[in-house]
């Protein structure tokens, strides 16, 4: 057998592997895994921000105030990254 066949059948194997894997996550726990900082209470009780939220706390750059649509804080507060915009 050639190598270039070998690779592409070991990449196959390793992309199976990984849906697998995910399908047994999704049939054991009834769902998929929440990676997202602003729905994950492991994360947020462990205290882990968005990348760009503490850099922001950090330079005093975060609005915090009350947003008046909304009464809880801005969207660069709540530890949702899809929120934070890196060009702010």
């Amino acid at each position: 057998m050639s190598t270039w066949f070998i690779v592409l059948l070991l990449s196959i194997a390793a992309v199976a592997l990984f849906v697998v894997g995910m399908s047994l996550t999704l049939i054991f726990k009834g769902r998929n895994i929440d990676s997202e900082i602003s729905t994950n209470k492991n994360m947020q009780r462990l205290g882990i921000k968005c990348a760009v939220q503490e850099t922001r706390e950090a330079d005093g750059q975060a609005d915090c105030s009350p947003d008046d649509d909304r009464n809880g804080p801005s969207a660069g507060c709540s530890g949702n990254c899809s929120a934070c915009d890196i060009s702010h």
